[in-house]
């Protein structure tokens, strides 16, 4: 699987006051690609945190192309976009479910593996199944 698209549906909390989506919500949209991105490829989060592994945000990006309003029905695509051993990076791409061929955003969040200290550690060597569940699924390219 080397990308998740999740339908989700603008509600009114989600706009502003000039009737679009405002900016805060990308983020929050992203993390639940990324959860079910995970989810989907056999392993959720909180199994995840259970084995002592966090997976902390370093840097996010994001581009607003186009709007979105009330009632939109939109499509969350997440997939990895590049990986190493320590840091994992994924991308995103904000539809309207009516048009899948121009996203209204795009986005990238960069995050490193680390014990429950908050200490990097290299995936692979302390949970090589959840490292292959990575390359597996990666789109993207090892660094």
């Amino acid at each position: 699987m080397l990308y998740v698209d999740i339908p989700l549906t603008v509600r009114y909390a989600e706009t502003d006051r000039m009737g679009i989506v405002h900016h805060s919500n990308y983020p929050v949209w992203f993390e639940v690609g990324r959860t079910e991105f995970i989810r989907q490829n056999g392993i959720s989060y909180s199994e995840v945190e259970g084995q002592g592994i966090l997976l902390p945000l370093l840097e996010l990006k994001c581009k607003f192309i186009s709007s979105s309003t009330y009632e939109d029905k939109i499509i969350v695509r997440t997939g990895i976009k590049s990986y190493t051993k320590v840091r994992l990076n994924f991308y995103y791409e904000v539809f309207k479910e009516s048009d899948m061929n121009n996203p209204i955003t795009t986005g990238e969040t960069v995050h490193v593996w680390t014990n429950a200290g908050l200490k990097p550690i290299n995936l692979q060597k302390y949970n090589e199944e959840l490292y292959n569940i990575i390359v597996k699924n990666s789109a993207g390219e090892t660094r």
